[in-house]
């Protein structure tokens, strides 16, 4: 099988790719600017920052297969930050508490010749109504840090999911069967590997 580089630096989607019998030959994480354009809604964010990881470690890895993804939590065309503190993460869930939100995961691969594919996932995600004890628990636990929407679904905030619809993996940052879709297409997984 073609050695697949990983262009992310998160253990989630090192797990996950694993999940298909896959260890990345290395991961080499893009670090861009993740800036929203302005007028950007929440899809086409996901699918562009997707793109530009993969192309930018593509750029570094000549004849490799490359994998890029990008993860985003919207309430409707807002997207919501990667949080990084407290105060962040303590806003995103009292917006989550009790409602449903989407989450986009996009995925690129670019296979050895260069050839870019494209696949996107979209769930969706209703929370129960949080207390403002849960909210404080949980920002005190750190879980949240640097995720999506303030909280991480192979966590504890999974006990909080009262309906999903769509791709759990997708919701932890990387879906598999768009995933496995863009491997198989661009040859580098057998279509009957199990």
């Amino acid at each position: 099988m073609t050695p697949l580089i990983l262009a992310s630096g998160s253990p989630r989607r090192a797990e996950l790719i694993g999940r298909l019998g896959i260890t990345p030959a290395a991961i080499d994480p893009a670090d861009i600017d993740e800036t929203v354009l302005k007028g950007e809604s929440p899809a086409p964010y996901a699918a562009r920052v997707a793109a530009a990881k993969a192309a930018l470690v593509a750029a570094r890895h000549p004849g490799k297969a490359v994998l890029g993804a990008d993860t985003v939590v919207a309430a409707g065309r807002r997207i919501l930050p990667k949080t990084e503190d407290a105060a962040e993460a303590r806003a995103c869930l009292h917006l989550l508490s009790g409602r449903r939100h989407r989450v986009h995961s996009a995925v690129t691969l670019i296979d050895p010749q260069g050839m870019a594919r494209h696949r996107l996932s979209t769930s969706i995600v209703a929370f129960k109504r949080l207390t403002e004890a849960e909210i404080a628990a949980y920002v005190e636990s750190g879980e949240w840090r640097g995720k999506a929407g303030g909280y991480a679904i192979q966590g504890y905030a999974e006990s909080w999911v009262r309906m999903l619809s769509g791709s759990h993996s997708g919701v932890m940052g990387l879906p598999l069967f768009e995933t496995r879709a863009l491997l198989v297409a661009a040859g580098l997984l057998p279509e009957c590997h199990a």
